[in-house]
């Protein structure tokens, strides 16, 4: 038995859903999103809540139980809340700017990295060493989120570079002579 699978998913208030066939459409206050799901699973709607089964007792049945119900809470989440990623920016001379939707990153190459903000998703720099992704599919936030630090990872001996808020460096000890 899936325990994540069991539990079904309320709806807050503002948000609803629709189920035709194997594809469920979440509708609230930020977006609309759907998904759908294999044939493994059943996908019902009823009092407020949405719940996920599974169709026969096969291993591949138990597995798509877990994760489709997985999917529908964070498309309920991503509709009534949103996803953010919070990025900082450590290091002399690194900083970050949104002009229009591209933003400009300086960071200690010759030239400054342009980087375009896809559609679905917000980028905001309130400061210059921080940086906000937002929006409503949380693969898409996550996705920017890890291009926007690929272009400067942070490094292990004075931590400068592109990281997570939440994220932890391992420092190094440098050289002793």
């Amino acid at each position: 038995m899936s325990r994540i699978g069991k539990k079904p998913v309320d709806l807050p208030s503002g948000v609803e859903a629709k189920v035709s066939g194997q594809t469920i459409e979440v509708k609230g206050p930020k977006g609309t999103r759907s998904f759908t799901a294999t044939d493994d699973v059943t996908i019902t709607v009823n009092d407020g809540a949405v719940s996920v089964d599974p169709r026969g007792k096969s291993k591949r049945a138990r597995q798509q139980w877990g994760m489709s119900r997985t999917m529908v809470s964070n498309l309920v989440t991503g509709v009534s809340t949103g996803f953010t990623k919070e990025l900082e920016i450590n290091g002399v001379g690194y900083r970050a700017q949104m002009q229009g939707n591209t933003l400009k990153l300086s960071l200690g190459y010759s030239h400054e990295v342009n980087f375009e903000v896809p559609d679905g998703v917000t980028v905001t720099a309130p400061k210059q060493t921080q940086v906000i992704v937002e929006g409503i599919d949380q693969q898409l936030v996550g996705q920017v989120a890890a291009n926007i630090r690929e272009w400067r990872k942070p490094e292990p001996y004075k931590g400068k570079g592109i990281k997570y808020v939440d994220e932890y460096i391992f420092r190094k000890e440098g050289k002793k002579k």
